[in-house]
């Protein structure tokens, strides 16, 4: 296939779309209640000057603030957010810190166990006072003939009054706030409701000879309801959150430091100290006895033993640790003692890099949300305009062109202090029926919905991943993976194993094969790649001894050259010798080893070519299955490699390809220009790439694709550029992270349908659009009831979501 332009994207460039002088702010946000309230936050944080970018979640209630670094202090950002949007009232706006990971002086440690305890306390206070006030106001209704007394009028009044004052006032105050700040939210709409309904109940009280009806249960069903469906909400929020918190519970707090290590004491007698995990710096040697959390990463030193890294990688089978392995914060030490030199601490390990990806995960927004944050900037004023003209609609027209509708009504109350009057004035029976309309129509809207239909379904998507060793980046991600028509897979290390190992060495001149591989390991003594790491291998399995080589330079994707007891020495691919005007003459040969899936390595001295040196890489045990499973969910997978056209078909061949999914003789350098050709469609009709490498050399495409995925890598450069990060050293988990990836998008797809469906049909409804030739019609507590059930149903259905299997 031919070679498309050069891309200059490099692995130091790739990081180019982010800002390396940003950094990130995270703020725990109170007294968020709906989507509303979301779109009032992120207008105030963004007015800063110095805030590059904003994003708030409602599930988790958090806000990422990135700007630059050192430009903003967080406390004060903290502050300004809760004083600015309070504005002249004496309580607080959103009450709001920023995150301490770390125990600060005057600062708490974030436990976001204890919040989740102390809301979920708080809630089910709220809830049995609410449910006590349900029960009196029921038997009131259908016990009253055993205790008359429960029937009095005047008691069910003074159970409104309650449950507005307890249970009911911080919904009302936080309804008032939020209206006076001009940020109306969910319970503007529930306060204004019960005071609407408590009112007019009061002055038919007061003024009998006005024959009002009373309906002093509607305030006291409809906080009931409300509090009940929020306390389901919480617990089912804190379900959504599980996995996240549990990966927060896998940070180790104790790290047992060697204080000056002996190597004949590194894990017995040494002279132990205990001290916080979070003090531990890099060089210093700890104690890790079984059972105990690695509590940095690290290489062990003395001692073997077996990890459980099934947090990391989601892998149960325990992997052997001895001296020179590499160890990570988080995992468990299972069966021996040991004594490991701490590498990465802090903020720096993979377990907290982990963390910070998967909590910045739950904040990036699919772009399919973007209709549902337009929607809530204004869905408040929207349903408070339709409640407005349901009521005018209703007592100007409505009960004029319908008399009836005033009979119908009756039966939306539960008791009627007028009945005790024999009067029955039809002005106030229009009015009444209007009113209580009008106040279904505010109770019923549910902007609560809209604002957790994506980031739920969001964070028990990406918390299952993390739990699975797969890290995906955020609902834009999401949104991607649903869109993505192709999959590129690069070659070496990816769909093959990565240890590469010699199979022929051809020597065209006098020389033995034994001196041409002398000369090929002595020139790739100076490189890192797997091809020179096979054929150095080669050469220690000989015992040949390896010359001195100086002079070395390197062209990635191409050879590789040095100078050998004087002579120039020239290893790589022909366009490299030809580069250097060497012509190929050993082209028959290649052609024959490379239609075998074999890597041909020409071998030049000066001006002559002396050899070949083919290496063989086998390909993965689950790469064929990984290849089909892809192409039934309906993906087509292209081959990208640098190696010559006849072994990248040998390979394609295996797995079951055509020739026409092949991309061969395509350098690292180039890699990232070809996922644009695909992308722009210069080669095929591909609109969507998806590309799947190690992130070691193909940065650049990993970042130029739609969706870069990193196979097992920990390097920072792929951490930042792939948008799908696989802990596991296997490609299954491609297929598996790209059908939960489908299964959370679908979730938010039907969460926001969900949403939106109810609202478009539950406000017409509780508008009385079916009273005239139904007699149906919504009575407040059960819009209240209605309501409540939306907002639980969303979050049940992302939790549903933990069902998913492959």
């Amino acid at each position: 296939m031919q070679l498309v332009p050069e891309n200059k994207l490099t692995p130091e460039t790739a990081l180019s779309n982010r800002d390396t002088n940003s950094e990130k702010i995270i703020l725990d946000v109170g007294g968020m209640k709906c989507a509303g309230c979301v779109k009032a936050v992120e207008r105030q944080l963004t007015q800063h000057p110095d805030v590059k970018n904003v994003c708030v979640n409602l599930a988790t209630e958090v806000a990422v603030v990135e700007a630059e670094v050192g430009a903003i202090d967080a406390d004060a950002l903290a502050q300004a957010l809760a004083q600015t949007l309070a504005q002249t009232l004496t309580a607080t706006g959103f009450p709001s810190q920023p995150r301490t990971p770390k125990t600060q002086a005057g600062k708490e440690k974030y436990d976001p166990d204890a919040k989740q305890r102390q809301e979920m306390q708080a809630a089910f206070k709220q809830l049995v006072v609410a449910f006590v006030l349900l029960l009196f106001s029921g038997i009131g209704h259908f016990g009253g003939f055993i205790f008359p007394i429960l029937n009095n009028i005047w008691f069910h009044c003074g159970l409104a009054t309650v449950a507005l004052l307890i249970p009911g006032r911080p919904i009302i105050i936080d309804g008032w706030q939020g209206w006076r700040r001009g940020t109306p939210n969910m319970n503007t709409l529930i306060g204004l409701g019960s005071l609407t309904a408590y009112i007019a109940s009061l002055v038919a009280l007061l003024f009998p000879q006005m024959g009002w009806e009373c309906f002093f249960d509607e305030p006291v069903m409809m906080l009931g309801f409300i509090l009940l469906g929020r306390t389901l909400e919480k617990q089912a929020r804190g379900r959504a959150a599980s996995a996240f918190r549990q990966l927060l519970a896998l940070q180790p707090q104790i790290a047992r430091l060697i204080v000056n290590p002996d190597s004949d004491k590194l894990v017995a007698g040494a002279n132990i100290i205990e001290i916080p995990a979070e003090q531990v710096r890099v060089g210093e040697w700890l104690q890790v006895l079984p059972g105990d959390k690695i509590p940095v990463d690290g290489e062990v030193r003395f001692g073997q033993t077996t990890v459980d890294e099934s947090m990391l990688t989601g892998e149960a089978v325990p992997m052997m640790k001895q001296p020179g392995d590499a160890v990570a914060a988080g995992t468990i030490n299972q069966s021996g003692a040991i004594a490991i030199q701490a590498t990465r601490t802090g903020d720096d390990t993979t377990l907290a890099h982990i963390v910070a990806l998967v909590e910045t995960a739950q904040t990036r927004k699919a772009p399919v949300q973007k209709l549902a944050d337009t929607v809530a900037g204004y869905f408040t004023y929207g349903v408070l305009t339709a409640s407005l003209l349901t009521f005018l609609f209703w007592y100007f027209f409505g009960t004029h062109i319908w008399p009836e509708v005033n009979i119908i009504s009756n039966g939306m109350e539960m008791m009627s202090h007028a009945a005790h009057h024999q009067t029955a004035n039809i002005e106030y029976s229009s009015l009444l029926i209007s009113l209580k309309l009008a106040i279904a129509v505010m109770v019923v809207a549910c902007p609560c919905a809209l604002g957790l239909a994506t980031p739920t379904a969001i964070l028990v998507g990406t918390g299952m991943g993390a739990e699975r060793g797969l890290l995906i980046k955020g609902g834009d991600v999401l949104e991607k993976v649903h869109q993505l028509n192709t999959v590129v897979f690069d070659k070496t290390g990816t769909l093959t194993t990565g240890n590469p190992t010699v199979t022929d060495c051809l020597p065209f001149t006098d020389l033995e094969p034994s001196s041409l591989l002398q000369l090929a390991a002595a020139v790739e003594s100076g490189t890192y790649h797997p091809l020179a790491k096979a054929i150095q291998q080669e050469a220690q399995r000989l015992n040949l001894s390896i010359s001195h080589a100086v002079d070395f330079h390197t062209e990635p994707g191409m050879g590789v050259s040095a100078v050998v007891d004087g002579k120039t020495v020239l290893l790589g691919n022909w366009e490299w010798l030809n580069w250097h005007g060497i012509t190929d003459t050993a082209q028959e040969h290649a052609q024959r080893l490379a239609e075998q899936g074999k890597t041909v390595i020409s071998v030049a001295v000066g001006d002559n070519l002396v050899g070949l040196i083919a290496v063989s890489d086998t390909l993965r045990p689950d790469a064929k299955a990984t290849v089909d499973k892809l192409r039934q969910l309906g993906l087509r997978v292209i081959i990208l490699s640098g190696d010559r056209l006849e072994a990248a078909n040998a390979i394609a061949q295996q797995l079951g390809l055509n020739s026409t999914d092949v991309m061969a003789g395509i350098p690292p350098a180039k890699k990232a220009s070809t996922i644009q050709a695909l992308q722009t469609g210069e080669i095929s009709k591909t609109t969507s790439v998806a590309m799947v490498g190690d992130g070691i050399n193909d940065a650049p495409a990993l970042s130029q694709a739609d969706v870069g995925i990193a196979l097992h890598s920990g390097t920072d450069v792929a951490m930042e550029t792939a948008e799908i990060i696989l802990m596991r050293d296997s490609l299954s988990d491609v297929v598996e992270s790209i059908q939960l990836s489908r299964a959370t998008f679908n979730k938010i797809r039907q969460n926001l349908f969900w949403a939106f469906a109810y609202n478009t049909i539950g406000i017409p409804l509780a508008a009385g659009v079916l009273l005239p030739h139904f007699g149906f019609v919504l009575s407040p507590s059960s819009a209240a009831a209605l309501m409540a059930f939306s907002s639980v149903s969303v979050v049940t259905n992302s939790i549903l979501l933990r069902r998913f299997t492959h």
